[in-house]
């Protein structure tokens, strides 16, 4: 039987090891980023099918996602729990439709509800100072994450995959083929974006922490977004 005395001590010793772990409590209030497949097996071993139908994700509150089309006939964005898949018409026009049960051979998302709004810096104008930016804000906050920017770009260059059916794919040079590139001017935009450091050649490309698609705040236009010259806009980073 334990007298007092080792009763007392066994008592704190349990309060010590229980103590909350504040940081990580706070580093884990939003939700985590889920992937599915991968870029890589889309582009080097051509698995070009269907990976996930996008109406089975719940909830869809909060929701945000990016990816492919299966066979990769166009490009999808999940923004706020509505789907949009983009496809080519032809050199100079698109067709921006919503499309809840579209599906992907690869695709990222996440839910959130809760933002912190930064103003971008009039020095960020580029994806690259984007991404530098959006690291030294983050250092302490769990990754990966899923951020939006909502204001003006000044151009930008978008693109949608247009792969010809049958086509087989076994490297990236093969899978972009069909690919058709869109110049924008002067647009009010929304951007979602994924960023990771950890998952090059999963959802972001070999040679970059981000992934993002655009969205046009008339919905006419949207795609993934290769370049940009950011005007005013604003940063929404996950609440924690």
């Amino acid at each position: 039987m334990l007298n007092n005395k080792t009763l007392f001590i066994l008592l704190i010793s349990l309060c010590f090891n229980c103590k909350p772990n504040t940081k990580a409590q706070q580093n884990n209030t939003y939700a985590d980023v889920v992937s599915v497949a991968a870029m890589k097996d889309v582009m080097w071993k051509g698995e070009l099918f269907s990976k996930i139908q996008l109406d089975t994700i719940n909830p869809k509150n909060g929701l945000y996602g990016l990816g492919p089309e299966a066979f990769l006939r166009g490009e999808i964005l999940i923004n706020n729990g509505k789907t949009y898949v983009s496809k080519v018409l032809t050199d100079t026009t698109m067709t921006v439709k919503k499309m809840p049960d579209a599906e992907a051979p690869f695709f990222v998302y996440a839910n959130v509800n809760e933002w912190n709004k930064i103003r971008l810096p009039s020095t960020v104008k580029s994806i690259k100072d984007l991404e530098t930016f959006i690291d030294s804000k983050t250092k302490d906050k769990k990754r990966p994450f899923t951020f939006k920017l909502e204001g003006g770009i000044s151009k930008a260059t978008i693109h949608i995959q247009n792969l010809p059916e049958g086509t087989k794919v076994s490297s990236p040079k093969e899978a972009h083929q069909g690919q058709t590139n869109y110049e924008l001017d002067n647009e009010s935009v929304e951007i979602i974006g994924f960023f990771s450091t950890e998952h090059q050649g999963i959802f972001t490309h070999h040679d970059s922490f981000l992934h993002m698609h655009l969205i046009t705040t008339d919905e006419t236009k949207m795609g993934h977004l290769d370049s940009v010259i950011f005007d005013e806009m604003l940063l929404l980073l996950p609440k924690s």
